[in-house]
């Protein structure tokens, strides 16, 4: 399932930045928390978006200790139960396996049916979690990480990994607008977190 483009320079090598990642994840508390989700065997089941972020982003600023997350995105598709009752039973597993990890699981075969309501955009139904991933709202967190049964690390990032690595701020212009990503940096409070990031405006 690996899924790779590149963003910014095409000299640079998507698979160096690839393992770097892959050898990140091993070696944090990422790992055991993608165990656990592979044995619910969601469909395309994996965890992304702030969770990778933070891990390589304090692994970058040498940080002792994992940055809090207020979540650990866990994503998956299947069109075939697009109720919420259906996101709960694979939470309530996680938080049984891992209690101390904060779950948040989104079926993204479901996103269509609340977007709007939520960000007041409409959006058309995703097809995968790869569609999926490519319209998250920054282009450095549109990155998921999935563990196949043999225990490989699959890494999807339809927009690369420069932004990650980078540590560069840009807004993804896919699905969120203008105002939702700048209530973000307010919110996220990147560059207070983490200095070394570079926030583009919109």
């Amino acid at each position: 399932m690996k899924k790779i483009g590149l963003l910014t320079n095409p000299a640079t090598s998507s698979s160096n930045l690839e393992q770097r990642l892959i050898s990140m994840v091993r070696s944090s508390w990422l790992m055991p928390a993608l165990v656990a989700v592979r044995e619910l065997g969601l469909p395309e089941g994996c965890i992304g978006a702030g969770a990778v972020r933070n891990l390589v982003w304090d692994s970058l600023h040498g940080y002792p200790t994992p940055s809090v997350l207020p979540d650990v995105d866990v994503v998956y598709f299947d069109p075939s139960d697009t109720t919420l009752d259906g996101e709960a039973s694979p939470r309530e597993k996680l938080v049984q396996a891992l209690p101390n990890v904060p779950w948040e699981v989104t079926n993204q075969a479901r996103v269509h049916l609340w977007y709007e309501q939520e960000f007041g955009v409409a959006v058309a139904p995703l097809r995968s979690v790869e569609d999926a991933i490519g319209t998250w709202p920054e282009f450095a967190t549109a990155v998921g990480v999935c563990l196949g049964d043999d225990g490989a690390i699959d890494v999807i990032a339809p927009h690369g990994l420069d932004d990650l690595f980078g540590m560069i701020v840009r807004r993804n212009p896919a699905r969120v607008t203008e105002t939702v990503y700048r209530e973000r940096l307010a919110q996220k409070r990147y560059r207070d977190r983490w200095p070394g990031v570079t926030i583009i405006d919109v």
